[in-house]
């Protein structure tokens, strides 16, 4: 693990493997933790760097609003610090968001990204007053609004399924600051829509859909990649195909990396 400064806040890390760097962004409570099997798995082929996100894991607040584009800065200011001009961009969730921001911001730098459980839209007016109504929760009861989230990001038939591993994902949620969730939330809230990155075709995209994610439309988020050249993935769970559908996964990811 390593860490460097960005805006004089600390990112945290790590970087392991030779070959096509693989950049891999967590989603919104979650940390670079989540990647570890992935990390494993890819680096005997790549160059894998996770990072944690503002706020998360090991890297520190950067103010009272995270934006999409902040994080996109801290994941470009590892890049140039570890020397790498091009790379895949997966993110899952918010770090989808992010890896949109990060193509806007530097599309030279990207060869391909992979939206997993993720969207370029923008939050609905539904949705931002729903991230306002989060915040109030988090700051009144922070250990209910974190454990309640988790659970929620689960297919129903998957939750007895795979307890155990909710468990130890609430586990990492937990060590979440709450400025980080309160500060990614109103990112989140702000964000840009994107969607016209993707019909520009500037490099191969893969979406990464639950058709029972409980957190994001799987019918609603077919739309945005009418008449693009992305491609699709669709599982029949939530919105954590990296646990849901692990193996499957790695597999389709396998073949959209080469």
């Amino acid at each position: 693990m390593k860490n460097i400064l960005y805006k004089n806040t600390k990112i945290s890390f790590t970087d392991s493997g030779q070959g096509t760097a693989i950049v891999l962004l967590h989603g919104f409570l979650e940390n670079k933790i989540m990647w570890n099997e992935y990390a494993d798995f890819f680096s005997e082929k790549y160059r894998v760097i996770t990072i944690d996100l503002l706020g998360h894991g090991e890297s520190d607040c950067l103010g009272y609003v995270h934006e999409m584009e902040d994080n996109a800065g801290a994941v470009n200011e590892v890049l140039e610090y570890l020397k790498i001009e091009k790379v895949i961009i997966l993110g899952h969730s918010m770090g989808g968001y992010v890896a949109l921001a990060f193509a806007e911001l530097y599309p030279e730098k990207v060869l391909k990204i992979v939206l997993q459980n993720s969207t370029s839209k923008e939050d609905s007016a539904d949705k931002k007053l729903n991230r306002t109504r989060a915040i109030k929760a988090v700051k009144q009861n922070y250990v209910s609004f974190v454990s309640l989230a988790i659970a929620n990001l689960f297919s129903e038939n998957n939750r007895t399924r795979l307890a155990d591993e909710i468990e130890k994902v609430k586990e990492q949620a937990l060590k979440t600051p709450l400025q980080g969730i309160v500060a990614s939330l109103e990112g989140m809230k702000v964000r840009k829509d994107r969607e016209t990155l993707l019909h520009k075709n500037l490099f191969p995209v893969l979406l990464v859909l639950g058709k029972k994610d409980p957190v994001l439309n799987y019918e609603e988020n077919l739309a945005q990649i009418e008449d693009t050249t992305a491609e699709l993935v669709s599982f029949d769970d939530g919105h954590m195909s990296h646990i849901e559908n692990k193996e499957e996964l790695k597999t389709i990811l396998s073949q959209f990396f080469e």
